[in-house]
């Protein structure tokens, strides 16, 4: 089994590692990300990121849902930026590519799918947690 190292990012306040694994799907799981949309949400995605510190650590975008894992500073939230990247996408990609007007009522749904990644498995923090009692 290979090691794996954690990198703790910091800001003023916290030392962090956080990272999340986040879906979304445009609105009735339509294939409208095709096209040239794929390419420019991308684009997107990679703005909004580099303008909130949020590490991006793999991105794919399928024709009718987008995968994420991305590293977010725990003080602005994974729900903020999502609710940044789904609003800016939704606008920029609705001006630009016609079918994501005219297909949906609006691009994106409403929910999305977010999981925690990385880190020590469940076990270890537990045994940890729990030797802390008899220090």
């Amino acid at each position: 089994m290979s090691e794996y190292k954690i990198r703790y990012k910091s800001n003023n306040n916290v030392v962090f590692s956080c990272k999340y694994h986040v879906v979304w799907c445009p609105k009735y799981r339509r294939d409208v990300l095709v096209n040239g949309a794929d390419t420019r949400l991308k684009e997107i995605i990679r703005q909004v990121c580099a303008e909130t510190e949020s590490e991006i650590l793999e991105m794919e975008v399928m024709p009718d849902h987008v995968h994420l894992l991305v590293e977010v500073d725990p003080q602005f939230g994974v729900h903020h930026l999502v609710k940044l990247i789904k609003g800016r996408s939704s606008r920029l990609l609705r001006q630009e590519f016609r079918w994501c007007r005219t297909r949906l009522p609006s691009l994106w749904t409403n929910s999305y799918f977010v999981s925690t990644v990385g880190g020590a498995p469940l076990e270890i923090i537990k045994q940890y947690i729990e030797q802390q009692k008899h220090v």
